[in-house]
């Protein structure tokens, strides 16, 4: 089952196993060690016994305190489903705290035939909550349906001491609503805006529920069909897709 996830990125050329050894090894520079461990991703997908001899390295970033990192090593695990240590890793990083790891890990578990990451596909498609983390007048920098990157500042909170605390979106996508008045006062826990994935990130998410939804799923997949404005086609269509194969699977009539 081929899975093509998201946020692939073209990192350059081919790397000699000095190289990856080097790269691997470059804490200073993370794009480079995503790049290695990407072209670990491309010789899993050409086959060959030698590969495995970097699987340590893949596991040890998987562990690495920079979330992009175990977020590529997530992806990369993916492709070999044959891996114990593998599989057994994306299982522990359904608990990590950033959500990017954590989709990336839900997405490539389904290729192990493990639908444990169901949740985290699930909740790609509901609109996140920010929540106030300190007492304060909340101010926002940015409009409704805006597009945001993951960790941008969205807006902040001006307590009574120190200074405006930011309040940052935690993946890329945009901002669905806001919760609050711009100048409201706002208690520590109270929910401010609702930021919902982008399009690349849904379109995965119901690609992987189409292996492994069920048939409480279907509200939130249907939704996808036609009630929310400003999707596209391809997301539409592969609602649609996933709602038809859930309810095959459950022996239901097909949507009308």
């Amino acid at each position: 089952m081929p899975l093509v996830f998201w946020y692939q990125t073209w990192f350059g050329r081919e790397l000699t196993d000095e190289d990856l050894r080097r790269y691997l090894q470059d804490e200073q520079h993370p794009r480079r060690i995503q790049h290695a461990l990407s072209q670990i991703s491309d010789r899993i997908a050409r086959g060959g016994g030698s590969v495995t001899g970097w699987y340590p390295q893949v596991l040890a970033a998987a562990r690495n305190s920079r979330p992009e990192i175990r977020s590529t090593a997530a992806w990369v695990m993916g492709q070999d489903n044959t891996s114990q240590m593998f599989h057994e890793t994306l299982l522990k990083l359904l608990s990590d705290p950033e959500p990017a790891v954590r989709r990336n890990a839900a997405l490539s578990l389904i290729r192990f035939g493990d639908s444990r990451g169901r949740p985290e596909l699930l909740d790609i498609l509901r609109p996140r909550s920010i929540r106030a983390p300190v007492d304060g007048v909340v101010s926002f920098n940015t409009p409704e349906g805006e597009a945001v990157v993951a960790g941008i500042a969205v807006g902040s909170i001006a307590g009574s001491q120190g200074e405006p605390v930011p309040l940052r979106a935690p993946f890329s996508g945009r901002l669905e609503s806001l919760a609050v008045k711009d100048g409201s006062h706002v208690k520590r826990g109270d929910e401010v805006l609702f930021v919902r994935a982008d399009s690349p990130e849904i379109w995965e998410a119901l690609r992987g529920l189409y292996f492994i939804g069920i048939e409480s799923d279907l509200e939130q997949i249907d939704q996808y069909r036609g009630e929310l404005p400003d999707m596209d086609a391809r997301i539409r269509q592969q609602a649609a897709l996933t709602a038809q194969a859930i309810r095959n699977r459950a022996g239901r009539s097909p949507i009308p």
